[in-house]
C-alpha cells in the first residue's frame, strides 16, 4: 500500500490526487494552538525583561591555554606529513581540524591543510581557506606544530583522488572512534617511517577526549577558540548583520531612513539593542533522520521515508521507536512553532530582536510552513541573513552551505543570548565557545519539552512553570564529553 502510495505520489499531480491534502498544504494549522492563544496575549515584566538579558555574573573560570614550554616545543625533525579528509558540515569539519593539529603533535609530525569533503546532503565544495584565514592558523599554531600549506614536490601525488582509487598502504582506515594517542603512536607512527607521508581517513571524531596528556588537550582549545578564524569577507559581513541587529534603521514615510527610537526594555545604554540568535536546527536532513512526526500526515511520512532510505541507507535507528518514544526521550528536534513557544515561556516578548541561524528550513505542513508563520507572529521582529543582508552581499556565500554556516556562527558568537532548537554540532561548538568566553545561551531541556507537547490539554501556565532551562552555566568536563562543548577543566583556569 505504502509503495503504491509513493509512486502515485511521484507520477501523478498532487492536486489531482490528494484535493483534501492540497487544501490542508495551503492552509496548515498549528499544532499547538491552545499555547499559542495564550502565548501571543503574554505579558512579560520589566523585572523579568532584565533578568532574562543580564550578562552571565562571573562563575570562577577564565580560558587558560598555557602550556609548557619543554612540552611544546618542535622536534627538531619531522617524523613525516600528517593528512587528513573531514566530512559533514562545518562544525564537524572544524571539530576534525582541531584534533588533526593535535593528532600532529601527538605523532612529531607535520600537518598539511585538512582537505574538506564535498558535503553530501547540502553538496558544498567550500576549501579550508575559502572559510578560515590560513595565514592566521598557520602563525597562531607556529610554536606547537608547523603546518603546511601544500605538500613538498616529491609527494604531491599524495591527493584524495589516489586514496580514493585503490587500497593504499599508506592511507590509515581502521582508526576506532575517539581512538587513544597510543593507538596513533602504535599504528600511524610505523607508516609515518616507512613511506614519510600518512593520510588517515575517515577521521572525524577519530581521536579521544580522556586519558589525553594536558598539553595537548589546550592544543586543541587552542586551534578552536584562536587559531581558526574566518576570512575576511566573512568577518566584515557578520560585522555588517550585528551592527544591523544592534541599531536597526527604520524608514519613515518619506523614505528617509531614522535610527529607531529608544526601547528600554531590550537596549542598554548606549542604544544598542540586545538580540537573541536561534538555531533553528530544522531542516529535511534532521527531520528525515529523527523518525519524528510533523504533523504532515501520509505525505509527508512517505516523502521524509524516501529522503531517510535514499540518504541514510535506512541506517535511523531512531525509526524503531513509537513518536510518543521519541519525544519523550527527547530525540525530536522542535519546530519553529515548538521553539517559539519556549521563548515566549522563558519571557522573550514581541519586542525581542530575534536573529533566525539556519541553513534550509524544511516545510512540513505543521512543522515547518505554519511553524515559520507562527514564530513570526510570536517574534515579529525576527530576521535572518536574507532579511539583513543586500542581494550583493548574499551573492559572496550564495550555493555555500559552509559559508553560510559561517556567517552565522559569527553573528552568534556576538549575540547576547543564543538558543539552539536542538542539539548538534551546531549548538554543541557554539556551547563550547560561549562557555570559554562566559556567554549566555540557553539550552532546552528536550526529554521535558518532549513530554509537555505531547499533552495536548495543557495549559499555558502548566507549560510555562514546567520547564527548566540553562543558561550558560558552566559545566565541567565529565568522562567521554567533547572538549569543545565542555572546555572546563582542561582549557580553562580557576580564577
Amino acid at each position: 500500500m505504502a509503495g503504491a502510495l509513493l509512486l502515485l505520489l511521484l507520477f501523478t499531480p498532487f492536486s489531482h490526487a490528494f484535493p483534501s491534502l492540497l487544501s490542508e498544504l495551503n492552509d496548515p494549522k498549528p499544532r499547538h494552538s491552545r499555547l499559542l492563544r495564550s502565548a501571543l496575549e503574554r505579558q512579560t515584566s520589566a523585572e523579568q525583561q532584565a533578568e532574562l538579558w543580564r550578562p552571565l555574573p562571573n562563575q570562577g573560570w577564565k580560558p587558560c591555554l598555557r602550556q609548557d614550554s619543554a612540552s611544546t616545543a618542535l622536534p627538531e625533525k619531522s617524523q613525516g606529513y600528517i593528512q587528513v579528509f573531514l566530512d559533514g558540515g562545518l562544525n564537524q569539519q572544524r571539530m576534525g581540524i582541531c584534533d588533526a593539529v593535535a593528532l600532529a603533535k601527538i605523532l612529531n609530525a607535520t600537518p598539511i591543510i585538512p582537505h574538506l569533503e564535498v558535503n553530501p546532503v547540502w553538496k558544498d565544495s567550500s576549501t579550508f581557506d575559502e572559510i578560515f584565514d590560513v595565514d592566521h592558523f598557520i602563525n597562531v599554531l607556529k610554536d606547537d606544530v608547523s603546518i603546511v600549506k601544500e605538500l613538498p614536490d616529491e609527494y604531491l601525488w599524495s591527493t584524495r583522488e589516489y586514496y580514493a582509487a585503490a587500497i593504499r598502504a599508506n592511507r590509515v582506515k581502521t582508526a576506532p572512534v575517539h581512538a587513544s594517542a597510543n593507538w596513533y603512536l602504535e599504528n600511524v607512527s610505523p607508516v609515518l617511517q616507512s613511506y614519510g607521508i600518512a593520510a588517515v581517513a575517515p577521521f572525524s571524531h577519530r581521536l579521544a577526549f580522556d586519558n589525553m596528556p594536558k598539553d595537548i588537550q589546550r592544543l586543541r582549545c587552542k586551534v578552536n577558540f584562536q587559531a581558526l578564524v574566518f576570512v575576511p569577507h566573512i568577518r566584515n559581513l557578520g560585522d555588517s548583520l550585528v551592527s544591523r541587529l544592534r541599531y536597526p534603521l527604520n524608514t519613515n514615510e518619506a523614505g528617509s531612513v531614522n535610527y529607531l527610537t529608544r526601547v528600554t526594555d531590550s537596549k542598554d545604554k548606549q542604544g544598542s539593542r540586545k538580540f537573541v540568535v536561534l538555531h533553528l536546527r530544522f531542516d529535511k536532513d534532521m527531520a528525515a533522520h529523527s523518525a519524528c512526526d510533523f504533523g504532515g500526515g501520509k505525505v509527508e511520512k512517505l516523502a521524509l521515508a524516501k529522503y531517510r532510505q535514499v540518504i541514510w541507507q535506512g541506517r535511523v535507528l531512531n525509526s524503531r521507536f513509537t513518536d510518543e518514544e521519541l519525544r519523550s526521550q527527547g530525540r525530536c528536534p522542535l519546530t519553529p512553532e515548538e521553539i517559539g513557544l519556549l521563548l515566549a515561556a522563558l519571557g522573550f516578548d514581541n519586542s525581542t530582536r530575534l536573529y533566525l541561524a539556519s541553513h534550509r528550513v524544511y516545510r512540513a505542513m505543521c512543522g515547518g510552513e505554519a511553524g515559520i508563520s507562527t514564530l513570526r507572529s510570536l517574534f515579529p521582529l525576527m530576521e535572518d541573513k536574507k532579511s539583513l543582508a543586500s542581494s550583493d552581499e548574499r551573492a559572496q556565500i550564495k550555493g555555500k552551505a559552509s559559508l553560510l554556516a559561517a556567517v552565522d556562527y559569527y553573528v552568534s558568537m556576538h549575540s547576547d543570548i543564543f538558543i539552539s532548537a536542538s542539539p548538534g554540532n551546531m549548538h554543541n561548538a557554539e556551547v563550547g565557545h560561549r562557555t570559554y568566553e562566559n556567554m549566555k545561551t540557553i539550552r532546552p531541556n528536550m526529554a521535558l519539552l518532549g513530554q509537555l507537547f505531547l499533552n495536548q490539554s495543557l495549559t499555558w501556565v502548566e507549560f510555562h512553570e514546567g520547564h527548566k532551562s540553562w543558561q550558560g552555566l558552566l559545566r565541567l568536563q565529565r568522562s567521554q564529553q567533547s572538549i569543545y562543548t565542555c572546555p572546563a577543566p582542561d582549557c580553562m583556569c580557576s580564577a
